[in-house]
């Protein structure tokens, strides 16, 4: 396995290295900053990867780490993992170009922590195992439940994983020279590395040191920008209201104006984030309860902290950034008018960073992006290929009679496969809009995922029948309304009016995905709903003590 490890290692540093010279040619200048720090985070990782394929011995060291991860190291990880790039350059653009209104996504993405922290986290640690499903299967049929939750799960993961994958390929095309395809590959390459050698434990560190580098990078914009205005936030605003020609950018209204949009957006944001599996997946890399609860909190402090940075980052590209022609797309300038900068509006953080830092700092934000992304897609393929392996073909297929080597065998392969997919639907999406892309992914984990695990967790009366039932109309319906909405309806198919006026389906989806698991379990009259109730108790106990709980502590 070390000569594998070895030979893709340099095989993908040779790839990179040759695609970088024929990109010199055929595409941009090369930011040789850029590349030098890229290539020495990877470096740093593959490196991590290494030591963590040598510890990585079972199935538990692969999905979990071993249970050895502290609550602040998970913190932190956590954070890695949820602080995506759309959440650093998305945000940060759309503040950059809405003002105000940008917080929506800042705020919707983080009040999911207080649900996670009050009524997920310690009855996830005590009941699971490696995936949600275990807990969402605890009392009720495994078969049924594990298929529709892993069903839930590889959807999420394929949806965000394809954003992810368009994102770095346009994010490197533009930075690095490299072209689409081969960038796409290269971190399809990458990840593959990272999951299948190291597992949990090599996806956790290149977390947590992502994680590191984002926030010290922010941390640094936010200031270079305050600094200017002596740390005066009316400077700043009054600046930025006076370059864009309205107090608009400082009132609601400009992103979501009607009231049924923005409250599905919060539900899909906050139940979204509330059934990621790989969000939930890193619960079981602790200990106990208690470090599941630390973990929490430390994420709360990190992302809350970073989306701060996002909004003052966003108005900083509006003082900074806003009306400069060294950022600015002359050809579209020129055909359109206003002020459209170089890569559209989710560049504006990267061109605040050359405006604060010059091209070094340019270079380092660059490969932090980067390096952003390689984090997110290698916690994404885990929950997948966990999902895949421990769910469908442990528990599933096997009826749990299967070794744990094979498993974590069976979990490799998934990974492989995973990354091939990612890989394919990265370059067929190229052309596409993908922005509904990513609302289908929370969408579908607040509507499939989320009702079914809180429900298991708290709902006495919860049976299969209702849960696979509730747990199938969410799913079915955040996928057709989002069809039948202006994002895929109008906008890519190209009819005239949306069948589905709102571009959010959360409200209707999740209602009727908690409607649907209530009747269909209350009218439910067997034998075996009978015997799911009575299970309760128990699971409530365990939930609630950790007695019994895996790989716990005594109590």
């Amino acid at each position: 396995m070390n000569r594998i490890l070895t030979f893709l290692l340099l095989g993908t540093g040779a790839i990179f290295a040759a695609d970088a010279i024929s990109g010199q040619v055929e595409k941009q200048a090369l930011n040789m900053s850029a590349i030098v720090m890229f290539l020495i985070f990877v470096g740093a990782t593959l490196g991590i990867t290494y030591w963590a394929a040598k510890k990585t011995k079972s199935a538990k060291d692969f999905y979990t780490a071993g249970g050895g991860i502290t609550g602040f190291q998970n913190g932190m990880a956590i954070a890695g993992d949820y602080m995506s790039a759309a959440s650093f350059l998305g945000i940060s653009g759309l503040v950059y170009m809405k003002g105000y209104d940008g917080l929506i996504y800042s705020i919707g993405f983080l009040v999911g922590w207080p649900v996670i922290l009050f009524l997920i986290a310690e009855p996830l640690r005590n009941l699971g195992k490696y995936t949600f499903a275990d807990v969402a299967s605890y009392r009720l049929q495994q078969t049924p439940i594990r298929t529709l939750a892993a069903s839930g799960s590889i959807a999420t993961v394929i949806l965000y994983l394809i954003a992810q994958m368009v994102g770095s390929g346009k994010l490197i095309q533009l930075l690095f020279g490299l072209s689409y395809e081969m960038a796409v590959v290269l971190v399809g390459v990458l990840m593959i590395l990272y999951v299948a050698f190291g597992g949990m434990l090599a996806t956790t560190w290149v977390q947590i040191i992502k994680a590191f580098l984002l926030l010290s990078g922010a941390t640094f914009m936010a200031i270079a920008v305050m600094a200017h205005y002596d740390f005066n936030f009316g400077s700043l605003f009054a600046h930025a209201t006076e370059l864009k020609g309205s107090v608009a950018i400082m009132s609601p209204g400009g992103l979501v104006s009607d009231p049924i949009s923005a409250i599905s957006l919060a539900i899909a944001l906050m139940f979204g984030t509330a059934g990621l599996p790989h969000i939930l997946m890193r619960f079981f890399t602790v200990n106990d309860a208690k470090e599941a609860r630390k973990s929490v909190f430390y994420a709360t402090g990190f992302i809350g902290y970073f989306y701060i940075l996002t909004f003052i980052i966003g108005f900083g590209a509006i003082v900074m950034v806003f009306q400069k022609p060294e950022y600015l797309d002359a050809a579209k300038h020129a055909v359109s008018g206003g002020y459209p900068i170089l890569g559209g509006s989710n560049m504006a953080a990267i061109h605040l960073s050359h405006a604060v830092g010059g091209d070094f700092f340019l270079g380092f934000i660059s490969a932090v992006a980067f390096a952003t992304i390689l984090a997110v897609v290698s916690g994404l393929t885990l929950a997948g290929a966990s999902a895949i392996s421990h769910d469908l073909y442990a528990s599933v297929f096997r009826k749990g009679r299967v070794d744990s080597m094979m498993e974590m065998r069976v979990s490799k392969m998934a990974t492989i496969a995973l990354g091939i997919i990612a890989i394919i639907v990265g370059i067929a999406f190229e052309n596409q809009n993908i922005a509904f892309v990513v609302g289908l992914a929370f969408a579908i984990a607040a509507s499939a995922n989320f009702p079914i695990l809180v429900l298991s967790m708290y709902w006495r009366k919860l049976t299969t029948r209702g849960a696979v039932i509730g747990g199938a109309l969410g799913l079915g319906s955040a996928v057709l309304l989002v069809i039948l909405s202006p994002v895929v309806w109008v906008s890519i198919l190209g009819n005239k009016t949306a069948i589905f006026p709102y571009e959010y389906p959360a409200l209707f989806s999740v209602t009727l995905a908690f409607v649907g698991t209530w009747f269909f379990s209350i009218t439910d009259k067997s034998q075996s709903a009978k015997d799911e109730q009575e299970k309760f108790d128990a699971q409530f106990i365990r939930a609630q003590t950790g007695i019994g709980a895996e790989g716990a502590s005594s109590h």
